[in-house]
């Protein structure tokens, strides 16, 4: 099973529903599908689909799950890097009216440079679902924690710790 999260954000996800759906109705997914879609309005057909879950629930579907397909939220991207999950992230943009700026994008963007599996677009889900790959932020080398640190730097233009 794929559990598929968007967090509790206000605002719709709707570009992964569609790359979901897409994905079920060219059968590139053939497994079941549970879709946490919070203020999504558009549901992918063929997913089993809840708008919000209680905590248990939620972490019986992530143990349950064969993969986790996510947001790019920072507290998404803790919980599921303290797992033993693997999981990919896809980040909500300002462009797609999905959140009131794009630090995801820049989160996203970072996370890919010390290879945290992220969409960018279905190919990436296709891949990663055919071939998962588990890497935990908290196992990234020292090099590569220096590089995401100065990546981020530069982005947003402060010292960061």
């Amino acid at each position: 099973m794929i559990l598929v999260t968007v967090g509790t954000e206000q605002y719709p996800f709707n570009r992964l529903m569609h790359w979901i759906e897409v994905l079920l109705q060219s059968e590139m997914i053939q497994e079941e599908v549970v879709v946490q879609y919070g203020n999504s309005t558009v549901l992918p057909a063929g997913a089993k689909v809840y708008q919000f879950l209680k905590e248990e629930k939620f972490q019986d579907l992530i143990n349950e799950a064969r993969i986790v397909i996510a947001h790019c939220g920072e507290g998404t991207l803790l919980l599921l890097d303290s797992l033993d999950k693997p999981y990919i992230l896809v980040s909500r943009s300002q462009e797609f009216k999905e959140h009131v700026d794009d630090h995801q994008v820049e989160l996203g963007l970072a996370l890919s440079q010390i290879n945290v599996p992220v969409a960018w677009c279905p190919g990436d889900l296709v891949r990663f679902i055919d071939a998962p790959r588990q890497v935990s932020v908290a196992d990234v080398s020292q090099t590569n924690a220096t590089a995401l640190c100065n990546s981020l730097q530069s982005r947003f233009g402060q010292t960061l710790n």
